[in-house]
């Protein structure tokens, strides 16, 4: 006999899929640099940017936690690569800059709520869901959803940093579920990564949405996902859900 699915835990992404960044990660070295007599192109500097943070990735995954390191050691190496490989060969006078952006993107004023993000939390809690987060993210995250106004919504906030596993593994969607006393299947996850988010989540039997604006999806990702799993907004998700829990379960 069919039943009716009722999901009762939905975990979140946090980074450009609840927030972003008010500004280019390059403009913002940029105008720090500036700030400390130092003059660096903001295009130069996000390219830096983009390779120096894949090979801090690499080498060291997860903040480097099991090589000894911190999560701020961690990103004031991103920055300090960052600088060199746009050019800076003076390591000493970034070390200052360094310091001051990782304060900064600590800084809610860094960050800016996405459109329709709130509505939709405060819509899913109106439905009677619990909110979890879910977030490959550093020791960082609590502090800035608490000055955008967004860490009320949510029952608990799982960093990678903070349980030592990042998306995709199984072992922080787990965590979650077992902190909700929830099973699998009445869980859903709403990201915008379709390998640590979306994958992530359905590899342990969770239900996923990815987010992802119109034309954001390669074609061989938006092949893979099935159209009513795909949001091209936040506010798509509220009826996704309902869609979702209008479909039998354990037929």
């Amino acid at each position: 006999m069919a039943r009716w699915l009722q999901i009762r835990l939905l975990t979140w992404d946090v980074k450009d899929t609840l927030v972003r960044l008010r500004r280019p990660v390059g403009e913002e070295y940029a105008t720090k640099a500036r700030a400390h007599g130092l003059e660096v192109e903001a295009a130069a500097l996000g390219e830096a940017f983009g390779q120096a943070y894949k090979a801090q990735s690499h080498s060291f995954p997860n903040y480097g936690l099991s090589h000894g390191l911190t999560s701020r050691r961690w990103w004031l190496g991103v920055v300090l690569q960052t600088f060199h490989l746009a050019g800076v060969r003076d390591a000493q006078a970034v070390v200052p800059i360094a310091e001051q952006l990782y304060e900064d993107f600590s800084s809610p004023g860094t960050w800016q709520v996405l459109e329709g993000a709130e509505a939709t939390l405060r819509g899913c809690r109106k439905r009677g869901l619990r909110l979890a987060v879910v977030s490959n993210f550093d020791r960082r995250l609590e502090d800035i959803l608490v000055g955008l106004g967004l860490r009320e919504h949510f029952d608990f906030v799982l960093t990678s940093e903070a349980v030592g596993w990042p998306k995709p593994d199984s072992r922080i969607f787990h965590e979650a579920l077992r902190l909700a006393q929830v099973e699998p299947a009445v869980a859903a996850h709403v990201g915008d990564s379709y390998h640590c988010d979306y994958k992530g989540a359905r590899a342990i039997g969770m239900h996923s949405f990815l987010v992802a604006g119109p034309g954001h999806l390669e074609p061989a990702v938006k092949d893979s996902v099935p159209q009513e799993h795909i949001l091209p907004s936040l506010s798509h998700l509220l009826p996704a859900l309902v869609r979702l829990e209008g479909s039998p379960w354990g037929l």
